[in-house]
Order: structure tokens, then sequence, then C-alpha cells
């Protein structure tokens, strides 16, 4: 395999049997496929975020491009509780927070969520 090349492979129905063939299409990526990783606590969504993002770029809402264009969401599981929150005023700021940040900051979003 080609390093840093993508490739695709696809069933066939005329390959002789083997029932799989590969072909060297030039793909890139785009928004239409993203990922999205859940992480418990600040060191994951650090450790994550530094990794994906090496040879990348970094988007905005804890959104990313890794080395090959794919996108991914690195979000704190809390994030979704605080948004969700049955006080609309603490889900407001919570969301205008996230909004203003590239990488989610727990920490900060918490403030947001309190008021503070």
């Amino acid at each position: 395999m080609l390093k840093g090349r993508c490739h695709h492979g696809s069933p066939a129905q005329d390959d002789g049997g083997r029932g799989w063939s590969s072909t060297d299409d030039k793909f890139t990526f785009n928004e239409a496929i993203s990922f999205q990783i859940h992480c418990n606590d600040q060191d994951e969504v650090d450790y994550y975020w530094s990794k994906l993002s090496e040879g990348g770029e970094e988007v905005a809402c804890g959104w990313l491009k890794d080395r090959y264009g794919l996108s991914w969401q690195v979000t704190p599981t809390v994030l979704i509780d605080m948004i969700s929150d049955p006080d609309p005023e603490k889900g407001k700021r919570t969301t205008e927070a996230m909004l203003a940040m590239t990488k989610f900051d727990i920490a900060a979003l918490q403030k947001a969520h309190a008021g503070e």
C-alpha cells in the first residue's frame, strides 16, 4: 500500500471468484463523512485532539480534519448534558461558549453553564 494515498476496495461480480477487488482511485474526504469521539475528561479531549490534528487542520466547535482530510469532532460527554439542561439559560450560556471554541475546554464550558 502506498503511504498517504487513499485506497478503495469494493465487492466485485466479475473477478474470477476472489470476491473483492481493489482500485487505486484518488478519493478525497469531505464533511459528508465524519466521526465523533466522546471523551470522558479533558485529558481524553487533549489526547485525541493532539493526535488527530497533527498534520491536519483545527476547524471550530470541536471539529478538526486529520492529515488525510477526514473530519472528526472531539466532544466531552458532559457537553450534551450541559446543553440540554432543563434550565434554558444554562443551556444557552453553554452553547454560546461552545460556539466560540475550537478545541473544547471542559472547565470553561462548566463555568459558562454555571454562569461564572
